[in-house]
């Protein structure tokens, strides 16, 4: 089985929640478990840090594997979804792994599990793939991001240094709970007992949703942006953000560069910084040096894409995949900050999601772009143009992706602006 193949195998044969939605989503962790002791527990053989959260839990996931990475540690990442290449969701100091292990790896397992007639969906496998991977490539730690939710997503089997929540959103309210206590709830799933965790987004309506959880654990919680935060200084002439960084009030890290142009990244920095703070005080070396080289190339140490990704000048084109109403809203403010004659925005979204809370934010002095990625997932671009229009979001309706974007780059002038988003799978076909 070359490549290809193994590709349409994971992405066919196996239940795909990007793909097909709820209907592939696993409440339970036993297919996690037996895949676990199949490959004798790699999760074992190296040390961990689990990243969970509704936002920024991606970026969050790559600023730390470029610090440690930076620090001189052989360092695992495992995130998603993918947009370009299924490999980008496993990687080793932002090498993603090759294309003959993932063949290998798939090939072995459709013969070992003749036996145990396991049945996983894409996620569980894909995470166990991971794992396996890091433990044979002997990485020093390994930084895996929470698929969904938390208390059952197949990555919560390790046992980290330390846990990460970054924000709580209402995202996956079908899956997950319609208010904030109960995806909490979910999401505080991966504390654990005495393994340290950092919230990064102190949110007065469910911090004590964590703090009873981590009691009830004897562990400790720290919440990020109680001690540290993040002051925008400047845009660089190397296009990257300066920011001067304070804790308990004193500068700490001044002028830090950060390659990631989202304005919503200094939201992530402090739990970040929490983070590597209680890695030290574990033993860990990791430096200030080291964090100054990691945040100025965390694009180029991991691959991280997506995140407010300039992918044209004149006009400027960028793309985001947030996708939810607080994701929308960070987006849509660092757009009103911005210069630039008219505003073409090209969106789509899924169809087991009701778009209005995030249409409703939207901007109305834009043209807009509705397309239908290619995926079975997607809501139909008319149906969306016709919900768009109660909420006087006026445009065309695409039947796809690539058509949209051609009509918007023939529309547009050198100064204005072309935004892609509203779907990570929308921007996945304009990459």
């Amino acid at each position: 089985m070359n490549y290809l193949k193994t590709i349409d195998f994971l992405f066919t044969r196996l239940p795909m929640f990007q793909r097909s939605g709820p209907a592939a989503y696993k409440n339970s962790l036993t297919n996690t478990l037996k895949l676990d002791k199949l490959y004798n527990h790699p999760h074992r053989k190296f040390k961990s840090i689990h990243v969970a959260g509704t936002n920024g839990k991606g970026s969050v996931s790559h600023m730390l594997a470029s610090v440690l990475q930076a620090a001189g540690y052989k360092t695992g990442l495992y995130t998603s979804p993918h947009l370009k290449d299924f490999r980008e969701r496993i990687r080793v100091n932002g090498k993603m792994m090759p294309k003959q292990e993932v063949v290998n790896w798939v090939g072995s397992f459709r013969i070992n599990n003749k036996l145990w007639k396991i049945e996983p969906s894409f996620f569980e496998l894909t995470v166990a793939m991971a794992f396996d991977y890091f433990a044979t490539q002997k990485v020093d730690v390994a930084i895996v991001e929470v698929g969904l939710g938390g208390r059952l997503d197949s990555t919560n089997i390790i046992l980290p240094e330390v846990s990460v929540i970054t924000n709580i959103g209402l995202d996956h309210t079908n899956l997950l709970g319609d208010i904030l206590e109960k995806i909490a709830v979910e999401k505080a799933g991966i504390i654990k007992s005495n393994i340290p965790v950092v919230v990064g987004t102190t949110q007065e309506k469910i911090s004590k949703v964590f703090r009873n959880i981590a009691n009830s654990k004897d562990t400790q919680i720290y919440f990020a942006d109680k001690e540290y935060s993040a002051e925008y200084a400047m845009l660089g002439l190397d296009g990257m953000q300066i920011v001067n960084i304070e804790k308990n009030g004193e500068q700490v890290y001044p002028e830090l560069k950060l390659d990631l142009k989202g304005l919503y990244q200094l939201k992530n920095l402090p739990a970040v910084l929490k983070s590597i703070d209680i890695l030290n005080e574990k033993g860990w070396q990791i430096t200030e040096q080291n964090i100054y080289e990691g945040l100025k190339s965390v694009s180029k140490n991991t691959g991280l894409l997506g995140r407010w990704q300039i992918i044209g000048n004149n006009p400027q084109i960028i793309c985001d995949t947030g996708h939810n109403e607080d994701g929308i809203k960070a987006i849509v403010k660092q757009i009103e900050n911005m210069a630039f004659k008219n505003l073409h925005f090209i969106f789509g979204t899924v169809a087991d999601k009701n778009p209005e809370p995030i249409l409703i934010l939207l901007p109305k002095n834009a043209r807009y772009y509705f397309a239908c990625a290619n995926i079975e997932r997607a809501m139909n671009a008319d149906d969306l143009k016709d919900i768009a229009l109660k909420f006087g979001l006026k445009g065309d309706s695409y039947s796809s992706v690539s058509e949209a974007f051609k009509d918007a780059q023939l529309r547009a002038d050198k100064h204005d602006l072309i935004f892609v988003g509203g779907s990570t799978f929308i921007v996945a076909e304009i990459l």
